[in-house]
C-alpha cells in the first residue's frame, strides 16, 4: 500500500555538513620592540615533502630550470668575478644561483654568505647556509638588523655567528605586506601534498593486490593441526608462485577471490592533484604534454607564462644588483611570440581568400 507522503521528514544537511571556511591569518610584520627575531620552523618539514613527493620536487625543479637554468650574460668584468666564485669548492655561480632559486621556493628564504676581497671589497665567493639555521633580526622599524647563524657551524665557532646585512645574500619567495619573511610555495600546497600522499599509498595497495589478491579461504575442518597445515602450505606456494593440487573434494576447502578495481574517477582525481602541484608553480603543463585538446591552445598557455617567468628572473637580476654589485641578464626561455605572430599571419591571408561561398547570392526580403 503506498504510504502517506505528508509523513516523510526532510534532512538537515544545512546543521549537518560543514560550510569550508578560510583560516584568517596575520602578517609577521615587526613588532613594537627593539628587535623581532624570525628563524623558519617549518624549514624541515618543508624539506622533508620536497624530497618525499615526486611531482612537488620535479614542479620546484622545473621553475628553477625555466627561470635560471639557461644561464645569463654579463660584461666581461663581470663575468670574470663570476667565474672565480666556488661556492663549497665545486659549485659555479650558476649552481648556487640554482640553488637559491629552489631553496627560497622551498622554504620560503634562501641565504648565501657573501665573502669579498678585505682589501679591494671584490666578491671572492659565496657560500650557500641552510635556512633553518639562519634568524633574521629586524629593528623597530623593520629594517634587517643583523643575520644569525644558530647551528651548524664550523668546528670551535661560537655558539652564533652574527652577520652584517651586506655580508649575506638573501632571497625570498612572495615576499608580500609586512611579512619580514618570505613564504614557501609549499605552504598553500600541504594539503595538496598529503592528498597527494595517502591517493599514491592507497592505489598502491589496490595494485599490489591486483598482482597478489587478497583471498578468503573456507577451510571445511575445525581442526587446528589440519587448518595450521593447510595456512602454512598455502602462505609458502603462494609466496612462491606456485600452484596447489589437492583430491577434488570440496570437504578440504574453497576459496573466493576479492577482487578490487580503480574507479576512473579517482585515476582523474589523482592526475589533477598532481597536475596542481605545476599549476602552483605557474608553469605551463604543455611542457609536460598535458595541457590542451589543442596546438593554438597550448600556444597560448606557454606564451601566458612567460611574463611569469620574465617576472622571476627580473627579480634575480635586481637583488645581485643590489645586493651583489653585479649586472647579469639571465637568459629566458625560449619564445613561442614569433610563432603565434606567424601563424596570425597566416591565418590573415586564409582570411582573404574567396570561397566559392561567397560567390553565391544571397536570398532575402526586399
Amino acid at each position: 500500500m503506498p504510504k502517506d507522503i505528508s509523513a516523510a521528514t526532510s534532512s538537515d544537511m544545512t546543521n549537518v555538513v560543514e560550510d569550508w571556511e578560510v583560516t584568517a591569518l596575520s602578517t609577521d610584520g615587526t613588532t613594537d620592540q627593539d628587535e623581532t627575531e624570525w628563524v623558519n620552523s617549518k624549514w624541515t618539514t618543508y624539506w622533508g615533502y620536497f624530497n618525499s613527493i615526486p611531482d612537488l620536487k620535479s614542479a620546484i625543479l622545473m621553475k628553477a630550470i625555466w627561470n635560471v637554468g639557461k644561464g645569463y650574460t654579463a660584461d666581461p668584468e663581470t663575468q670574470v668575478i663570476l667565474d672565480h666564485i666556488t661556492g663549497k669548492g665545486k659549485d659555479t655561480f650558476e649552481d648556487i644561483l640554482f640553488n637559491m632559486e629552489v631553496i627560497r621556493r622551498v622554504g620560503g628564504d634562501s641565504f648565501a654568505e657573501i665573502i669579498k676581497d678585505e682589501e679591494t671589497g671584490i666578491l671572492v665567493n659565496l657560500k650557500p647556509l641552510d635556512p633553518g639555521s639562519m634568524k633574521i633580526i629586524y629593528d623597530r622599524k623593520g629594517i634587517i638588523k643583523r643575520y644569525e647563524q644558530t647551528n651548524k657551524l664550523p668546528k670551535g665557532e661560537r655558539s652564533i655567528i652574527k652577520f652584517k646585512p651586506e655580508d649575506i645574500f638573501h632571497l625570498s619567495n612572495n615576499y608580500l605586506a609586512d611579512q619580514i619573511h618570505g613564504i614557501s610555495d609549499i605552504e598553500a600546497l600541504e594539503e595538496t601534498i598529503k592528498a597527494e600522499a595517502e591517493s599514491f599509498k592507497d592505489i598502491k595497495q589496490v595494485m599490489h593486490h591486483q598482482a597478489k589478491p587478497f583471498i578468503v579461504f573456507k577451510l571445511k575442518t575445525d581442526n587446528q593441526t589440519k587448518i595450521d597445515e593447510l595456512v602454512a602450505k598455502i602462505d609458502t606456494l603462494r609466496n612462491k608462485g606456485e600452484d596447489l593440487y589437492i583430491p577434488d573434494d570440496e570437504d578440504i576447502f574453497s576459496y573466493e577471490v576479492v577482487q578490487v578495481n580503480v574507479n576512473q574517477f579517482v585515476l582523474a582525481w589523482r592526475d589533477d592533484i598532481r597536475n596542481k602541484f605545476y599549476r602552483a608553480m605557474g608553469l605551463p603543463l604543455i611542457v609536460f604534454g598535458q595541457a590542451g585538446q589543442t596546438e593554438s591552445g597550448g600556444k597560448i598557455e606557454y606564451l601566458a607564462h612567460e611574463q611569469v617567468f620574465e617576472h622571476d628572473q627580473k627579480y634575480i637580476e635586481r637583488h645581485v644588483w643590489e645586493q651583489l654589485g653585479l649586472r647579469i641578464d639571465l637568459i629566458p626561455p625560449t619564445s613561442l611570440l614569433d610563432n603565434l605572430q606567424t601563424d596570425q599571419r597566416k591565418d590573415a591571408a586564409q582570411g582573404m581568400e574567396i570561397q566559392p561561398q561567397d560567390l553565391t547570392a544571397a536570398k532575402g526580403g526586399g
